[in-house]
Parts: C-alpha cells; structure tokens; sequence
C-alpha cells in the first residue's frame, strides 16, 4: 500500500511538471542577437530599451500633411497593407506608417505587454518619428484594440481614428442578450479558445498547443471563419506575400497571437462604452466600419458598442465580411472621412 501511494506521488509529481513545462512559454529569443532571428526592418528604440520596427508608405512623412499609423490584425504584420491607393496618398499627402506590435515580427517582446504598454508604444513611435504633436491612428481587425487603447490612453495626440472591423470582448459590459447572442454564433472551438482567453489566460499558450481538441477555426484562419468573398480575398492578399504567419510568429507564437487573445479577450481596465468624445468640438472624427455578414467579428456586437457611443459614426456593408474593405475602393472611402470628414455617399 505504502508503495503505490509513493507511485500515486510520484505520477502526480510528474504529471504537475509536465503541466508546468507545457504552460510556461519560451522566453523570447534575442532579435538580431546570437541565435536570434535576424532583424530586416528600420527599428526605433523606447524608452523601456525594446525596439519597434516600422514601414513607411504614401509619401515621406517629412513632406507629408497627414501621417496615420496603422495596427494590424491577428497573425499579421507590418507588411499588411491598408487598402488606399497611391494616387490618394499624394493627391492628399499621407503618410503610411505601419508597425509591428511587440512579440510580432521584427518588435521585440515585452513582457509586460497591455491595453496602456500597446497605446504608448504608438505614442512613442510618433514622437520618436517626429509625427507632430498629433497624429492619425487605424486599427484593423485585431489592432482594432490597439485603436480603442489610444482612443483611453492617449486622446490628446489624435487627430481621428478609424476601427475597421475592429474585434470584440464579448465580456465587455453588454446586455446578456447582445453578448450571450453573438458568442452563440461563433464556432465552438472558437467559444472555447476565447472563453479559456478570458478566464484561465495562464493555460491559454498550453492549449494553443495542444493537438487533441480542435482550437479556433479564427485563430488557425480556416475557410469556414470568412465568407466566400472573403475567402477570395484573403487568397488573393496571400499572392502578394503580405501575409507570413511565419515571419510574424518568429520570436514564438506566445509573443504575438496568444498574447493578442489574452489582450483582447482578457479583463479589461476601461470600458470602450464609456470613451468620451475626444473631439468635442468636431475638428477629429472616429468611425467604425463592420461588414454585416462578418463570421469573425460579430455584427450584433459591433452595433451595440457603436449605439453606445453616438459621437462615433458607425458605417455597416450590408453584404460585408470581414474583408469587406479591400473591395470597391472602400479603403479610399474609410481614409477620405478620416482626414477629410467625408462620409461615403455609398457602401
């Protein structure tokens, strides 16, 4: 008897260290450093010492009126275009940065990685590219909460935002029948990965691992998580190159999408629904843009978060997805109103 109770220990003991090494991810590995991925991209450095690595399009933000950083989406990088046209760039004079968010391609990691670390970051990649004292910011998709933390953090240095498709908690604070009915909608396995995003966040790089149980048809970007145009789309983007899961998880899949999930999806500090109006006096616009049909964002969701917030102009395609902005034009559209104030006469 004594024996197998020493035998019960001992697998149990065991057992707990396998647990443990499964959860606990790998530190970061050191970019451009020995052994580390090698970095390609033109880095500035903060003031906590990690670097941020940027893109510049349009034209030169030296001669540039208007300068808008943009926040990827989920498994991406700065190498994701926004849909605008060059001709609209220099008609207007815009500046294009994009970035890599920490963890995410050539951005170090940092571990102490938030809703206010990820506005800041935004902040000092402006000040450090001498953007102004005010600056434009879009949040696609995943970023879209990059654009609601500045929207918190740092109000006084926008100058407009625009959330195109931007993802929802569905524990912000919601009516149990807008919430609980767009969750319901979702995939079960995507149910799972955010619920486990939300509630038990020190597992969730364990269970983004694991192989016995289906994950998240959003989080692995299968064709039943888009529609068909979608679908369409993205293969079309992924000809581009624009697209590397690869080159956006080289520092690990923790550093970059599950922290992105436990963001997200986490406990937040503010709520979205209680921003107050950065622009009071009308010299700024913020807009959300949603595809009626998205499968990845819902659009019950979308709608309350926008009630909520009547300075926000809300902008619904009724046959959008969750790419409905890369067809038409519509990027051209989603930027004119954001520097200009245009509202499109048509989606």
């Amino acid at each position: 008897m004594v024996a197998f109770s020493k035998l019960v220990l001992i697998t149990a003991v065991a057992l707990l260290g396998w647990a443990y090494k499964i959860a606990r991810p790998p530190p970061p590995p050191i970019l451009g450093g020995p052994g580390g991925p090698p970095v390609s991209s033109p880095r500035v450095q903060l003031k906590d010492g990690r670097h941020l690595a940027y893109r510049e399009a349009g034209v030169g933000r030296e001669i540039a009126k208007y300068k808008i950083i943009f926040s990827h989406g989920f498994a991406s990088t700065k190498e994701s275009d926004f849909p605008v046209s060059q001709e609209l760039a220099e008609e207007l004079g815009i500046c294009l940065l994009y970035f890599d968010r920490a963890g995410y391609g050539d951005s170090d990691a940092n571990p102490k990685r938030g809703l206010k670390s990820d506005a800041t970051d935004v902040e000092e990649l402006a000040d450090k590219l001498r953007l102004g004292e005010k600056f434009y910011v879009a949040g696609t998709s995943m970023g879209g909460y990059v654009a609601w933390s500045c929207l918190n953090y740092i109000p006084h240095r926008l100058a407009g935002v625009a959330l195109v498709v931007p993802a929802v908690n569905y524990w912000w604070p919601m009516p149990a029948s807008v919430s609980a009915g767009a969750y319901r909608k979702l995939d079960v396995g995507d149910r799972r990965t955010f619920w486990i995003a939300h509630h038990m966040p020190w597992l969730f790089y364990a269970w983004f691992n694991q192989k016995w149980f289906r994950i998240s048809p959003i989080v692995e970007g299968k064709p039943e998580a888009f529609t068909e145009k979608d679908w369409e789309i993205l293969a079309e983007i992924q000809r581009t190159g624009q697209l590397d899961r690869g080159k956006a998880t080289k520092q690990g899949a923790y550093h970059s999408l599950c922290r992105d999930a436990t963001i997200l999806f986490g406990a937040w500090e503010f709520d979205p629904t209680a921003i107050e109006n950065p622009f009071p006096n009308g010299d700024g616009v913020v807009s959300i843009w949603q595809g009626r049909e998205d499968k990845i964002v819902r659009v019950e969701a979308q709608r309350y978060v926008a009630e909520k917030l009547p300075w926000v102009r809300y902008h619904e395609h009724p046959e959008g997805g969750h790419l409905f902005m890369c067809a038409d034009g519509l990027g051209d559209k989603i930027i004119r109103e954001l520097l200009l104030g245009e509202e499109p006469r048509d989606l």
